[in-house]
């Protein structure tokens, strides 16, 4: 803190010897003492103190850094399950789609109903199931084994 040397120490002390008087300088020389110590240590906590504001400011800083960081991986994620969602409602519109012109086939409807939206429903083609010939299946006889002992 000063740039004091031992020899520039001890004039101080000869001169406060002459100064004070031997019987008064022990009390002062503690009094400085204490003096000095108290002005040290709140050296020290201002230094502290300091030190700290510095370290909050770095976290705080960190920290917006990693609130900025999750904010945009949401918006990405949001926008990622956004394009799988596409997809699945349109192929779920056409499955509704087809099951209303299933549902409106089935119910006897002929396609010219007024307002009806969409392409028109194909007609719709039957099978007859025919009569199948039924397949016979021959089992083998079961075969001598020749590991078979005589009776």
């Amino acid at each position: 803190m000063f740039d004091v040397s031992f020899g520039e120490l001890i004039l101080i002390g000869v001169i406060a010897l002459v100064v004070i008087g031997p019987e008064r300088l022990p009390k002062v020389a503690r009094t400085v003492g204490h003096l000095l110590g108290r002005a040290q240590r709140y050296v020290n906590d201002v230094k502290t103190d300091i030190q700290r504001e510095i370290d909050l400011s770095e976290v705080n800083s960190i920290k917006s850094q990693i609130e900025d960081a999750a904010k945009n991986v949401k918006a990405s994620m949001h926008e990622a399950a956004d394009d799988l969602r596409k997809p699945i409602d349109d192929a779920q519109k056409a499955f509704q789609d087809a099951s209303e012109a299933v549902n409106h086939l089935a119910s006897g409807g002929t396609g010219d109903t007024a307002g009806a939206s969409g392409p028109e429903p194909e007609p719709e083609f039957r099978l007859e199931p025919q009569a199948s010939p039924t397949p016979t299946v021959e089992t083998p006889a079961p075969a001598k084994s020749s590991t078979q002992a005589p009776t």
